[in-house]
């Protein structure tokens, strides 16, 4: 069971951050170990996520288009 059955208001749980992104949970993770979002506040099993965050962090992780490689 949860340690919250809601979490506090403008934050959000892994799952709901991925839901709210259009993202796998993995992907909320691995945002965090490569510093596009931070945790706001919960525990290390049930971390929370500011909203705003998440949708900063899902613009800054879209792939660039057009983008080629420099030979």
């Amino acid at each position: 069971m949860s340690e919250y059955l809601q979490p506090p208001a403008g934050t959000l749980t892994t799952s709901l951050a991925a839901l709210a992104a259009g993202v796998q949970p993995a992907t909320i993770r691995d945002w965090v170990r490569r510093g596009i979002l931070t945790r706001c506040g919960g525990s290390p099993l049930r971390p929370l996520y500011r909203v705003e965050d998440v949708q900063a962090a899902r613009t800054a992780a879209k792939p660039r288009s057009g983008k080629t490689k420099a030979a």
